[in-house]
């Protein structure tokens, strides 16, 4: 008995360490980054407290659940708790749960400070069935005297116009590099991680203007590798490297197509799929100051249209090997492909 006493002892003393994108995930409007127009409208409507429903629409990872739940905080106070219905798209969220969970919930009588309403969040709503939207739109009218529905979705277009029509619609854009990179530094210094200017880089180039992302590689990195370098990030991402697709493109823009595929076959045995590889391409030709504007241009159209017979299932290393040969032709002398 004294030993199993001890090793509970000891299991309560390791303190539980909680994901850096929740430890970090802003509890105030104030702490958000990133599209601050929009969330200066949401602190107004946290000031005032009429809320209306609302729509937030956007990229994965970049704030809009994060928002609606500091909205609702602001709003209700200690009576979040009560005041706050949240259902995401793991739950089941056919029309018996419109019916059922959220009628009830719309029914319940809870004391909110005054001038304020409930909360529904429907978090992901653009992955609800057209019947549940349906049975919604009847629902949001009913209960808007004590009720308010906030729905997070990636795509807008898929939720009906009925319930577009009864909300405001906010659009959140891509954070910018600039803003990733603050918050990174802010987690960093809180952490004590080992990172050099380079590894940022590489965690901004793999995010893509998603924070979860970008926050979640930084942990992986410092977790498995212990220094946050472009070398270590990009073998946690496990992405092509962009050097070696600078490399790449400097040989297709020669023309030299025995270099290009060469570097195409390295990637080619380290594993990488045609669809990492194209995706790489482009990220890294956007930025590629040492192509002229109209190479730059050429380039992304050949880029897009493999993509596009890649996504169609043709993802073979032949196909890009053409597209190597095709931009390697772009900078050639167009006499060179005359027949004699």
């Amino acid at each position: 008995m004294a030993s199993s006493s001890v090793t509970k002892g000891k299991a309560a003393e390791i303190p539980y360490e909680l994901p850096w994108v929740e430890k970090y995930r802003p509890m105030l409007l104030d702490d958000i980054v990133g599209n601050g127009e929009t969330i200066e409208r949401l602190k107004v409507i946290a000031r005032d407290g009429n809320c209306p429903h609302i729509i937030i629409s956007g990229m994965p990872g970049i704030g809009k659940t994060t928002s609606i739940h500091c909205l609702a905080h602001q709003l209700l106070g200690d009576a979040y708790k009560e005041g706050v219905l949240e259902l995401n798209a793991s739950d089941e969220r056919g029309i018996d749960v419109v019916r059922n969970k959220i009628k009830v919930f719309a029914q319940k009588k809870v004391t909110l400070p005054s001038g304020r309403h409930k909360f529904i969040i429907l978090d992901e709503a653009d992955s609800m069935t057209a019947g549940a939207q349906q049975a919604l739109r009847r629902t949001m009218e009913i209960y808007s005297n004590t009720t308010r529905f906030a729905l997070a979705c990636n795509m807008s277009n898929k939720i009906i116009e009925p319930i577009q029509s009864r909300c405001a619609i906010l659009r959140y854009a891509k954070l910018k590099d600039s803003e990733i990179l603050q918050r990174l530094l802010e987690i960093c210094k809180a952490e004590n991680v080992q990172y050099n200017e380079e590894g940022l880089t590489a965690l901004i180039f793999t995010a893509e203007g998603d924070m979860r992302q970008a926050i979640n590689n930084l942990q992986s990195t410092h977790s498995g590798l212990g220094f946050v370098n472009g070398e270590n990030v990009f073998k946690v991402c496990d992405q092509p490297h962009p050097v070696v697709i600078r490399a790449m493109l400097r040989s297709c823009h020669k023309g030299d197509i025995n270099q290009a595929m060469e570097k195409l076959n390295e990637l080619w045995d380290q594993g990488y799929s045609a669809v990492d590889i194209v995706v790489t391409l482009f990220r890294v030709v956007k930025t590629f100051d040492e192509l002229p504007e109209y190479t730059k241009l050429q380039f992304i159209k050949e880029i897009g249209w493999t993509h596009m017979r890649i996504l169609e299932g043709v993802g073979t290393l032949v196909q890009l090997g053409g597209l190597l040969a095709r931009l390697c032709k772009l900078n050639m002398k167009p006499d060179l492909f005359e027949l004699r």
